[in-house]
C-alpha cells in the first residue's frame, strides 16, 4: 500500500478491500472490549482549512484509541494562510509529526504536501476527492447488504467530490454505479472516463433520478451546495429540487434499499425528513463507521 492516501484510484481493489476489512475487524474488537495501542508514541497533525465536526472528532478518537496523540491546526494556525510554500511546510511538519491529515480546498494542496512529506499525508477532503468518507460508506454498505459485486449503488445530486470518489470506488471494488446529476453539475469528466475504462461493472451517468435509482440496493446523496459554494445556494436550490431523495423516489429502488448521507443533512432539501428518519436510512451507522475506517487507515499507513 502506498505511503499516502490522496485518492482511491491510487490503490488497488485488494488494498481498499483490506482497509475496509480491517475497519470491520476493529469495530468488532471494540465491541468485544479489545483495544489496540499500536500507535503509542505517535502523533498526527490535523490540518483543517475546512472545518468539520464528524471528520475531526472521528480522526481524533481514532488516533487516541490507538494510543497516539493529535494536534489540531485550523488553516489560520498554519503558514497556509500566509502563503508559505507547501513544500517547506511539508518538510518541516514531517520532522515534528508522524502523519498529516489534511482537509482543504484544492487537490493540488494535498498532492504537493505528499510530494515533499516524509510522513503519510491523508486526504480528509478536497474539492475533488473525499476518499476516507467513501471508504466508510462502502464499509456501511457491506455491513447492511453484503458483497458488493451483486449490488447496484445510486448517487443522486451534485457531481461533487463524493461522487468522484464513489466513481473511483466502483472501478476498484467492482460494483455497478448509477449517478443522476443535473446538466452542468456532472462529476469530473476525466475521473469518470478513467474509471469507466477500468471498471468491471457499468458506471452510468444520467439526468433522471428515477432512472438512476431504479432497482438500486443503495441510494446515496449529499448537500446541494458544498462548503465554499454558499453564494450559489439559491440557484442550486432551484436546479436540484427534482433530485431530492424522498419517499416517492425511494419507491423506485429495490424494496429493501438502504439510504446513505454523509451528513450534515439539509432536511427538506437533498433528503426529506421522512427518509432520513425512516427505517431504510443507515446514516448513523455510516457516521460511526468514519471512526473505524479512520482507525484502519491510521494503523495501516503509520505502521
Amino acid at each position: 500500500m502506498g505511503k499516502h492516501l490522496l485518492a482511491l484510484a491510487d490503490f488497488s481493489g485488494a488494498e481498499l478491500a483490506a482497509l475496509i476489512a480491517r475497519a470491520l475487524e476493529l469495530k468488532q474488537e471494540t465491541k468485544n472490549g479489545i483495544h489496540h495501542r499500536s500507535l503509542g508514541g505517535r502523533t498526527v497533525a490535523l490540518v483543517f482549512e475546512k472545518p468539520s465536526t464528524r471528520t475531526r472528532v472521528s480522526f481524533e478518537v481514532a488516533m487516541y484509541g490507538l494510543g497516539g496523540q493529535v494536534i489540531y491546526l485550523s488553516g489560520w494556525d498554519t503558514q497556509l494562510a500566509r502563503k508559505e510554500p507547501l513544500k517547506d511546510m511539508a518538510r518541516v511538519m514531517a520532522r515534528y509529526v508522524d502523519g498529516l491529515v489534511v482537509r482543504t480546498y484544492g487537490q493540488e494542496i494535498v498532492d504537493e504536501l505528499a510530494r515533499y512529506s516524509e510522513v503519510p499525508v491523508i486526504n480528509a477532503l478536497t474539492d475533488l476527492h473525499h476518499p476516507c468518507q467513501v471508504l466508510s460508506d462502502v464499509m456501511t454498505v457491506i455491513e447492511h447488504k453484503g458483497p458488493l459485486d451483486q449490488l447496484k449503488i445510486a448517487w443522486v445530486g451534485d457531481g461533487n467530490n463524493m461522487a468522484n470518489s464513489w466513481i473511483q470506488a466502483a472501478a476498484r471494488l467492482g460494483f455497478a454505479l448509477a449517478l443522476a446529476c443535473p446538466e452542468g453539475y456532472e462529476p469530473d469528466r476525466d475521473i469518470l472516463q478513467q474509471a469507466r475504462a477500468e471498471a468491471a461493472c457499468p458506471i452510468t451517468l444520467v439526468h433522471n433520478p428515477a432512472e438512476a435509482v431504479a432497482d438500486a440496493d443503495v441510494i446515496n446523496t449529499d448537500v446541494w451546495a458544498s462548503m465554499g459554494q454558499e453564494d450559489e445556494q439559491l440557484r442550486r436550490l432551484a436546479v436540484f429540487r427534482p433530485y431530492q431523495v424522498n419517499t416517492s423516489l425511494l419507491r423506485a429502488a429495490a424494496p429493501e434499499a438502504i439510504v446513505l448521507h454523509c451528513l450534515p443533512a439539509h432536511r427538506g432539501e437533498e433528503i426529506s425528513e421522512a427518509v432520513l428518519e425512516g427505517p431504510q436510512a443507515v446514516v448513523w451507522d455510516q457516521a460511526e463507521n468514519k471512526m473505524h475506517i479512520h482507525r484502519a487507515i491510521l494503523a495501516t499507513l503509520l505502521n
